[in-house]
């Protein structure tokens, strides 16, 4: 049903006047779009139906080995104390002690699998959580990926019968970002300067082996 629904939308998509599909976002916007956000806008609460529209997108990614073992919990504003204690962001910079106050993340995917942790699950998890974060780009929003969390006071109060494994803050951002294209051997260490956050990006001439 997944590969009936992608080819649906591609047809779809081909079938718009060119100028048209100019203005939609392609994949190189989303990518851009998608950052890894540490400030988000304490105004703004992401809505049930948003978050289900992210986690739906597990739906249709690939699965090694076609598992499929991966769980997912939303968490909504009304349940963030519960997860806002316990995760850690901006390691690179701690005398920033990031999120600065009133710019939180109020929701959150909580990523679990009903194996235990190996290679496959971890595949699994790197498909995933990229797929729901240009989802979340797609619909206006943004979101990080969060590996630095206390795993078992989280799996206590969310109740969760399978072992959470990543932590995905959902919400809409209230920083800047930019990639700064460095070569191979500089620094990688994100850093921030006149209020925007810079993201040092290897450039594609040193990607590619010769």
């Amino acid at each position: 049903m997944a590969d009936n629904y992608l080819e649906k939308r591609m047809e779809d998509f081909m079938a718009q006047p060119a100028s048209r599909r100019k203005s939609s976002a392609s994949l190189r916007r989303l990518l851009r779009a998608n950052r890894s956000y540490r400030g988000y806008d304490a105004k703004f609460e992401v809505r049930e139906d948003q978050l289900r529209r992210i986690i739906e997108v597990a739906t249709l990614c690939p699965s090694a080995r076609n598992q499929q073992v991966l769980r997912f919990r939303p968490v909504l504003k009304a349940e963030a104390d519960k997860v806002l204690p316990h995760i850690r962001l901006g390691g690179a910079l701690p005398d920033l002690h990031l999120p600065f106050a009133g710019t939180e993340p109020n929701a959150f995917v909580v990523i679990c699998s009903t194996v235990e942790e190996s290679k496959y699950v971890d595949i699994d998890i790197g498909i995933v959580a990229q797929s729901m974060l240009l989802q979340a780009a797609e619909i206006g929003l943004g979101g990080i990926c969060i590996g630095a969390f206390d795993h078992e006071p989280i799996r206590e109060k969310l109740d969760l019968k399978y072992e959470p494994l990543l932590v995905l803050a959902i919400g809409r951002p209230a920083e800047h970002i930019e990639l700064k294209e460095c070569r191979e051997g500089d620094s990688l260490t994100y850093y921030r300067e006149g209020g925007i956050h810079y993201v040092p990006k290897i450039s594609i001439d040193d990607l590619i082996l010769k």
